[in-house]
């Protein structure tokens, strides 16, 4: 299996540190957090990866060369030019991917969730792709139904809220920021250029079965603030 890990955004909720770096290279007791992911891919025999990068690319490539890819085969999708975001950022990398459905990781989220395991949910159901979440409180949500395909999307601090399935009882459910997902979507894409793939996803679910799979006893952080760095060095030596 491969994986692809977003590591272009500009973090900038992570500044200071990003004014002068990419935050895919942010240390977490000693180690970046790109090297962390590439690391928790390891574990489940996913050694074949592709990075997208954008912000301070230079930096990226040269710490991967360095580390000769932490025992990887890197392989980097350059956004240098234009950040094209999640989904654009994926559309752009998708030569790269075989017949097999693949594994997309943000770079700044750390957990121990255990991948194999949904790794066979996503292959005994089939979908067209599996969103790793939780129960955690955050703003904005994907919406589930009572067999947990995804059904919309809730801003709960804007009221904004996206339906693409009817649905009696929708659920409320954060996403982790970790997708497997089926190549066929390159096929299925309209969105062109700069875009996100909840965008992706909430259209596609209307004809298409997107699961979610609960990961509610994993550990999980957001490297996404400076503060954040402290909290992730107590879970992750």
């Amino acid at each position: 299996m491969q994986a692809m890990i977003f590591a272009a955004g500009i973090g900038t909720r992570f500044k200071p540190w990003t004014d002068k770096h990419p935050k895919a290279l942010a240390l977490v007791n000693g180690k970046t957090l790109l090297e962390r992911n590439i690391k928790f891919l390891q574990q489940f025999d996913i050694t074949e990866v592709i990075v997208n990068v954008h912000h301070f690319a230079e930096q990226i490539i040269e710490t991967i060369k360095k580390n000769a890819g932490w025992g990887s085969v890197i392989t980097i999708s350059d956004e240098s030019d234009e950040v094209l975001e999640t989904g654009g950022g994926l559309k752009k990398a998708s030569w790269y991917f075989n017949d097999d459905s693949f594994v997309v990781l943000n770079v700044d989220i750390l957990t121990d969730l255990d991948l194999q395991t949904m790794i066979n949910f996503h292959q005994q159901h089939k979908p067209l792709a599996t969103l790793a979440v939780t129960n955690r409180k955050t703003s904005r949500y994907f919406l589930f139904d009572e067999n947990d395909n995804l059904s919309g999307w809730r801003n709960i601090k804007t009221g904004e809220e996206k339906i693409s399935r009817k649905s009696n009882a929708l659920v409320e459910k954060a996403f982790s920021g970790i997708h497997i997902i089926d190549p066929k979507i390159f096929s299925l894409m309209s969105q062109t250029g700069k875009f996100s793939i909840v965008d992706t996803y909430l259209e596609l679910s209307k004809s298409q079965t997107i699961k979610g799979f609960d990961h509610n006893h994993s550990k999980l952080i957001d490297v996404g603030k400076p503060e954040s760095v402290a909290e992730a060095e107590k879970l992750f030596v």
